[in-house]
């Protein structure tokens, strides 16, 4: 069964939807805004509009900032027709969006004409040959054989960013930079999940200093719905075969797509086409249907399911063109997938994801929920399950199995992070000040001191939660109950200053404040709910909101229901297993972090008039006595060298 660790339900007032007299909705006007932006990233949900918030804001680029040429390029072919010619002047808009088709490359052909056809459109003088629609792929093969120069005057916009990477070895990060840096491009970026949590970093800070930012939130989008009022994330542990779980997991009558294991995660059988058979067949009688190139599938009841097979590469084809043209309810029932339908794949109807093993990128996880939030008069609730193998402490790889596990916890805390409101906190100077709705005053503080503290702290909480969720040393301090302050004080400034090397000691210290504080009090909102109430519970006590300081916040795990829902679902070896592992491992410092626990020595010797004991109960000053030993172990080993 599955053990949901959220559900968050909406109002549906119907806002996200609405239309403004340029035709646009809520986010795009939003977006629309920023129109001037040289550099422009737009963070929003699937379905929330970005292509056509894109559409407006390249014409007026085209027509009115003197750019002569913009160029829009989306990760597979597929995701063009987004892009398509679209009427906008009939709901108020100045001007239509027309692609020439020759200039719609992610249409079939051979790479070479593609790539042909992009260096002949940039080079063309024909002022009605200005806007082009390509792959990833395409603009990294033409970057090749052009200059940075000719992307002068070229609105270049990149559709699901998070595919640029700041990695060496990435030649679309490599291109975007050369772009940035040599030439006077403008570049609007558009992703529906940008996380620092996956493995490498997408813009360097000072490339990412750049962009002017647009965030509209999941919340903000699934809370405007007319129709969509609830969703919800848990997961479910396995043994043996995953197959054989399904029909615990599986409600056939819900419109689901399944993604099935990476063939190199331990979850795989390593026969994914097998695999496919094996659903098939505990689903019921399954018949191939040569017209359609779907499965028939002949449940018990008599009910035929229609299912679409995206692993197998024979006849994907005739699969995808059906799925393209669909458009009635009953067209289709499920949809079992590896690596596709997950950014960018559209379809309305998707109630429930069902993804099986562990996904090690947050932004994979945010793809394959943006499938199923999209509105539609055929739900009102959305499911996202993760199906797990369940850890077993007599396993050599259990360390593997757990560390698995706890990042599909800690990544389903993110999301419903992401997917709840966000809260505004201001210093409280004084007692007429109060806090109401998700306006929140907190005693002692730091307001952001710079612009670049403001930016990361107004747009990069949730981006900087997901590094912090991601990091093994948190994982760790969270699985072996480590206290809050440790984890609070000392684990997340580290994190901190991983990700922003740019900031002050001040600078990452309000970083610090607000994130913890929007963690603690997002935490408290979800067990009683803050709106038109007084009192919320923070670490089992009731605290008037009028009274909140940033110390009592401190002494808050932010994270603690992680350990609470793996230490009460997976069984008591294992748990103890994992205690014993992490405990032995507690104290590891970086040269980084013992720099920044110095002062907190020094302070701690100051207010207590000794220095820290190893031996205390107290596990802040535990860390810290164990700090100072390395910190003399260090300064002797420089003294003999």
């Amino acid at each position: 069964m599955t053990s949901n660790i959220f559900e968050i339900n909406y109002n549906g007032t119907g806002h996200s939807q609405n239309i403004n007299t340029l035709g646009m909705r809520e986010m795009q006007a939003r977006v629309y805004e920023k129109r001037t932006s040289q550099y422009l990233l737009v963070k929003a949900p699937p379905a929330s509009g970005k292509s056509r918030a894109l559409m407006f804001v390249a014409l007026d680029k085209l027509m009115n900032q003197g750019i002569k040429k913009a160029i829009i390029a989306v990760p597979e072919r597929s995701i063009g027709k987004s892009f398509q010619s679209t009427e906008l002047v009939k709901t108020g808009f100045f001007s239509d969006w027309f692609i020439n088709p020759q200039n719609n490359l992610t249409d079939r052909g051979t790479s070479e004409s593609k790539v042909s056809r992009f260096v002949k459109f940039i080079s063309s003088s024909n002022p009605e040959d200005n806007i082009m629609v390509c792959t990833h792929a395409t603009l990294r093969f033409a970057f090749n054989q052009l200059n940075n120069s000719d992307f002068d005057n070229v609105l270049l916009a990149i559709d699901e960013f998070h595919h640029v990477s700041q990695d060496n070895n990435s030649v679309l990060g490599n291109a975007i930079r050369n772009i940035m840096g040599n030439s006077s491009a403008h570049i609007v970026a558009m992703t529906g999940s940008y996380f620092r949590g996956d493995s490498v970093p997408i813009l360097e800070p000072t490339d990412e200093q750049k962009f002017d930012k647009v965030i509209y939130t999941y919340y903000e989008q699934l809370e405007g719905y007319k129709y969509l009022k609830s969703f919800a994330m848990g997961y479910s542990f396995y043994r043996g075969r995953y197959t054989d779980a399904l029909s615990e997991v599986l409600n056939t009558s819900k419109k689901t797509i399944i993604h099935i294991p990476n063939v190199n995660s331990g979850e795989s059988t390593k026969d994914k086409y097998d695999e496919v058979d094996r659903i098939l067949e505990e689903l019921g009688d399954a018949k191939f249907d040569e017209n359609t190139g779907l499965w028939l599938v002949t449940e018990e009841s008599g009910r035929v399911l229609k299912i679409a097979d995206l692993v197998n590469e024979d006849g994907r084809e005739k699969v995808q063109e059906y799925i393209r043209n669909m458009a009635k309810i009953d067209d289709l029932d499920i949809i079992i997938a590896l690596g596709m339908a997950k950014e960018g794949f559209d379809w309305p109807f998707a109630e429930y994801a069902l993804t099986i093993g562990y996904r090690n990128s947050l932004t994979e996880i945010v793809q394959i929920i943006g499938r199923v939030t999209r509105d539609s008069s055929n739900k009102n609730h959305a499911q996202f399950t993760n199906l797990i193998a369940q850890p077993d402490a007599q396993d050599d790889e259990v360390m593997f199995a757990v560390n698995n596990v706890m990042k599909a916890i800690t990544a389903s805390l993110l999301m419903e992070s992401v997917l709840a409101p966000n809260f505004n906190f201001k210093r409280k100077d004084n007692g007429d000040q109060k806090s109401n709705g998700t306006n929140i005053f907190i005693k002692g503080l730091k307001e952001p001191s710079t612009n670049r503290s403001k930016d990361i702290i107004q747009n990069d909480l949730n981006d900087l939660k997901a590094s912090v969720l991601q990091d093994n040393q948190i994982q760790q301090a969270i699985a072996a109950g480590v206290e809050a302050k440790v984890i609070n004080k000392q684990l997340i400034p580290r994190v901190i200053m991983n990700t922003y090397p740019d900031l002050t000691n001040d600078e990452t210290e309000e970083v610090r404040q607000h994130l913890v504080a929007q963690s603690v009090i997002q935490s408290a909102e979800r067990e009683e709910g803050i709106s038109g109430k007084q009192f919320l519970k923070m670490a089992n006590k009731f605290i008037n909101i009028d009274e909140i300081a940033i110390d009592l916040i401190d002494q808050v795990n932010p994270f603690q229901r992680a350990y609470e829902v793996i230490s009460k679902e997976i069984d008591a070896p294992t748990l103890r297993f994992i205690q014993d592992y992490m405990d032995g491992i507690k104290f590891i410092f970086s040269e980084d972090e013992l720099i920044m626990l110095y002062p907190q020595i020094v302070q701690f010797k100051k207010e207590n008039g000794r220095i820290p004991d190893k031996s205390s109960s107290d596990q802040y000053e535990q860390r810290l006595a164990y700090a100072l030993l390395r910190l003399e172990q260090l300064r002797r080993e420089r003294q003999d060298g």
